[in-house]
């Protein structure tokens, strides 16, 4: 892993230059990559007829692919980067909806499962590394760590916003705009509360994945639903386009800055308490 030591204020800080800055671009890529995971998993599971049993297995395959590529690489790359979201995202919904449906567990147990499942990956993980960084990760098992939260924290947002939109009696419409409501509470948790960061940053994790998923829903659906009807063959395309276009800027910008650095691309964000 590549790392560098970079000055903010009259403190010197070394960061491992992995991850991406948690900026509203990082926000932006992370809604449209689940977005994407979650119409493309539904196009070969659904759509396609593959299952949502085969389809996990394909999917995982290529989360593990992706996330070997990403372990490997020393330094932020967002294509790979982005990649490994994406990934994570389809084989996250492919599993929600291989517990919920095939396997009869139902949302509300499903996410019961997954929001235990990510709680005790957290404290193993702040256990093992004395630290839940998301800006400031030391180590190769605390990467290993990061990648399986947000495995386990995409597969938790596509059964809670299954809960949400069709058992809770709130619907599309009704879970998007308390889905928001939450969202703008955290945002404004984030700059006026002294909550720990990290939880901050999972919790909205978690929630922009449901989040996300109102947005595909609005691409998938059929005009007399409310949708723009372009179903999970064209929203995936049109998801995919987004995606690249941001990760090409995102790209660039980097490049930018380090020819402004001297060659050098520094995260400028404080390790996370």
């Amino acid at each position: 892993m590549a790392m560098e030591t970079i000055t903010i204020g009259n403190d010197h800080k070394h960061v491992w230059n992995k991850i991406p800055e948690l900026t509203l671009l990082f926000w932006i890529m992370k809604i449209t990559a689940t977005t994407l995971g979650e119409t493309g998993g539904d196009l070969l599971a659904q759509t396609l007829n593959v299952g949502y049993a085969t389809s996990t297995i394909i999917f995982f395959a290529f989360f593990l692919v992706m996330l070997v590529c990403q372990l490997l690489a020393k330094k932020y790359v967002p294509a790979i980067y982005w990649a490994v979201i994406v990934a994570t995202s389809t084989a996250g919904t492919t599993m929600s909806d291989y517990m919920d449906r095939t396997l009869g567990l139902g949302y509300a147990t499903g996410s019961l499962i997954l929001v235990s499942i990510l709680i005790a990956i957290l404290i193993i993980w702040r256990l093992t590394e004395k630290s839940l960084s998301v800006t400031n990760i030391k180590s190769f098992r605390g990467e290993i760590f990061y990648w399986t939260a947000i495995l386990f924290s995409n597969t938790l947002g596509t059964a809670l916003g299954d809960f949400l939109a069709d058992d809770s009696g709130l619907g599309f419409g009704g879970s998007a705009l308390l889905i928001s409501a939450v969202l703008l509470l955290i945002i404004g948790a984030y700059y006026f509360t002294k909550i720990s960061r990290v939880i901050l940053f999972w919790i909205a994790f978690v929630l922009t994945r449901p989040f996300g998923a109102t947005f595909g829903d609005l691409l998938t659906k059929p005009r007399d639903h409310g949708g723009l009807d372009y179903g999970t063959k064209g929203s995936s395309l049109i998801l995919f386009v987004l995606l690249v276009a941001l990760i090409i800027y995102e790209t660039m910008r980097l490049r930018k800055h380090a020819l402004n650095k001297g060659g050098r691309t520094s995260l400028q964000t404080a390790p996370v308490k």
